[in-house]
């Protein structure tokens, strides 16, 4: 599918090798298509990688997607130059006027904070507040996932007794669940976090659907009925060796930290990786894009409003 970014974003060179069909804005123009809106709320220390990730993901549909890079403007990225941010990202203030067909919260390296305790918490609670009235359907990924559904829900995380990491097994809780349509009956999701949401305190909420755990990781995929609010608390988005990347920093950092469960052949970290979660990956975010953003927003993005009405056929 085309997707409309700028030519000299860090991304485009990486698409362009992996023929993904990258669009200039003079040739998005010339076409009589509205794209689909997509914000991308970015909380990740390494925002090229992640930015690029996404954007691959974004790129396996039909549909032309034009995506809006967000960053906290109440934090100062450590990782990402001010120069990249400044050509590429924009923040809260910059789009609050703007409607957006979808929205995707990313995961970030706070987790064993509480929420009130993150720098820029109140800023990424005016996100979703606005996000109510202002897009169609929002995906929280990993920590963005925890804090969604603590601010929305009020279900707290929990710490657990060590860093889930690896790669585990995963099942669907909900045969006729869109968003899964397509998946096997077994599937792989990454996980990397000290972190998790209990399943109980899902459950005491019948407005939200279970839709895939694992027994070996838990909770993975919930969503509210109406499929405005969608939770992954894994990684499906990570490439192959970001797992292999993140044990490495750990180890040089002299951190207590396991092999990656399911991960390396015969867990030896000098052989290159199982990669058995790349197909599900781009299917989930096909299927969020065609369900949940393509055949749930209006044509005119000015009439999003809490109203939202699911396509029809919705599974529920």
């Amino acid at each position: 599918m085309p997707i409309k970014i700028p030519n000299d974003l860090p991304a485009a060179e990486t698409l362009l090798k992996e023929h993904v069909f990258v669009m200039n804005e003079n040739m998005a123009f010339h076409q009589d298509i509205r794209p689909l809106k997509i914000a991308i709320m970015n909380l990740m220390p390494t925002k090229i990688v992640t930015e690029t990730q996404l954007l691959r993901l974004l790129s396996n549909t039909p549909l032309q997607v034009e995506p809006t890079l967000l960053h906290p403007a109440t934090h100062v990225s450590k990782n990402t130059s001010l120069s990249h941010l400044n050509a590429f990202y924009l923040t809260l203030d910059d789009v609050k006027d703007q409607k957006f067909d979808g929205l995707i919260i990313t995961g970030a390296p706070v987790e064993q904070m509480p929420f009130e305790e993150v720098g820029y918490w109140e800023e990424l609670c005016r996100l979703m507040e606005w996000s109510r009235k202002n897009v169609t359907t929002t995906f929280h990924i990993c920590w963005g996932a925890q804090a969604g559904l603590y601010y929305h829900y009020g279900i707290d995380k929990y710490q657990m007794d060590k860093k889930l990491f690896g790669i585990f097994e995963h099942k669907s809780h909900n045969r006729v669940a869109r968003l899964l349509r397509g998946f096997d009956d077994c599937f792989y999701v990454p996980h990397s976090r000290y972190t998790g949401v209990k399943m109980e305190d899902v459950e005491k909420h019948p407005e939200l659907d279970i839709l895939a755990t694992s027994e070996e990781a838990g909770l993975c995929i919930c969503a509210s009925h109406d499929r405005r609010q969608i939770f992954m608390l894994g990684h499906l988005e990570y490439d192959r060796d970001t797992l292999k990347i993140e044990y490495q920093r750990d180890k040089e950092k002299g951190l207590e930290i396991d092999v990656p469960q399911n991960y390396f052949p015969n867990d030896d970290p000098t052989a290159k990786p199982y990669f058995k979660w790349k197909s599900h990956a781009y299917l989930l975010y096909a299927n969020w894009l065609n369900y949940y953003v393509y055949q749930a927003t209006p044509y005119n993005l000015s009439d999003i409003n809490m109203e939202f009405k699911p396509p029809v056929g919705h599974e529920e």
